[in-house]
């Protein structure tokens, strides 16, 4: 399933992370709801399941953790039935001073990283969370798979751009998802 521009956009609530993932158009506006995500805090084993709609009746898609408490730990990205459709990893050394991911999924794999060194050494050391965050992923041979950015505010949304039509939404939707999960603790 491929979508060449979405938003996700974090809800904050006191004991889980909630996430709305929107079809966009050229601008970034929202158009169409593709799903809501939830992820509780302090899991000892990252798990994400996205819902078709508030009801969360019907999962649609997720991502789990390989292992507990791994600073590498691999996630798994599956389909609604369970099968692996792409994978991400965190790279713990490449992110000391930019946080790196790695991604793969049919046909291709990549990596991604902080396009802004100085913001990301700002964000390790002070409490501002309203810095943007640029993560641009690019294949193995250079080039762009899809980019997450959130610009300098309050309250979390993030523009996602895919170019590569190779990405499955799912997996770019994860890994955007796991990018504000995961680098805020």
């Amino acid at each position: 399933m491929y979508l060449p521009h979405f938003v996700v956009k974090q809800k904050l609530t006191m004991m889980v992370n909630r996430y709305e993932v929107s079809e966009s158009d050229e601008a970034g506006n929202p158009t169409r709801l593709m799903a809501l995500a939830e992820q509780k805090r302090m899991a000892l084993k990252e798990q994400v399941t996205f819902f078709s709609d508030a009801s969360r009746s019907r999962p649609v898609f997720g991502f789990k953790a390989r292992r507990r408490l791994d600073l590498n730990a691999g996630y798994d990205v599956t389909d609604e039935g369970g099968a692996q459709i792409g994978f991400f990893r965190k790279d713990f050394g490449a992110s000391l001073l930019r946080s790196t991911f790695h991604v793969e999924g049919p046909g291709y794999a990549g990596s991604g990283q902080e396009r802004s060194q100085f913001y990301g050494l700002l964000r390790r050391f002070t409490d501002l969370a309203f810095l943007p965050i640029h993560f641009d992923f690019l294949d193995t041979e250079g080039r762009p798979l899809f980019s997450v950015e959130r610009k300098m505010s309050i309250g979390d949304r993030y523009r996602v751009t895919v170019p590569d039509q190779r990405v499955d939404f799912r997996v770019a939707a994860a890994v955007a998802v796991a990018l504000d999960a995961l680098m805020a603790r």
